[in-house]
């Protein structure tokens, strides 16, 4: 199970959240978002051991490639785009209605990031969708929306997803994380986690 916390920008940021159990680190490669990764030098200083997931919006493939290679970024993100070929991807589909099994299917995908619509935000909006609308679906689904030490574990009681993502929610102000709130979500999701496999 995997515990991934996206939207970071600084070193410090990212070392807390390894340190307290994260298994995925998102960066966000987007210009229109506040939290796009406008210094990328400290990614140089980062130890190994975890997936670098680059966020990526309507970008042109080639320049993802080319990122993800300059970055030594492990998965792609992807958002109102293709599945690219020889790389690993998650696509992110926002939850505006019941979801099917074959819609997750489709995707192309190693895995698929369910997310509350955020409009031209793209995600990072704080809010949960309603989770029953994902009910029942198979295969590694990535939960994000709104998620926080409050209410990560019955989340995961409830989707039993394969991986968990918070983002705004443990954010001070975009792109600058509450260090406490980061640890107390990791933490939540790892016990969790632990309690339904």
């Amino acid at each position: 199970m995997i515990v991934k916390v996206c939207g970071l920008t600084s070193l410090m940021d990212s070392l807390t959240a390894l340190d307290a159990g994260a298994d995925a680190l998102g960066f966000n490669f987007w210009p229109g978002s506040p939290r796009y990764l406008k210094d990328t030098a400290f990614l140089a200083d980062l130890p190994e051991g975890f997936w670098r997931v680059g966020l990526f919006v309507n970008e042109d493939p080639d320049r993802v490639r080319e990122t993800m290679q300059r970055y030594r970024l492990d998965i792609a993100q992807l958002h109102k785009m293709e599945p690219l070929e020889g790389v690993r991807v998650w696509r992110a589909i926002p939850v505006t209605g019941r979801l099917t099994q074959a819609e997750i299917d489709a995707a192309q995908a190693e895995a698929v990031v369910l997310d509350t619509p955020a409009g031209a935000l793209e995600g990072g909006t704080g809010q949960s969708f309603d989770w029953s609308l994902a009910g029942g679906l198979s295969g590694k689904i990535v939960l994000a929306g709104g998620l926080d030490a409050t209410n990560v574990a019955k989340a995961i009681r409830q989707l039993k997803p394969w991986a968990v993502d918070a983002c705004s929610r443990i954010e001070i102000e975009p792109g600058k994380k509450d260090r406490t709130k980061m640890r107390a979500f990791i933490e939540a999701a790892r016990k969790e986690f632990q309690t339904v496999c």
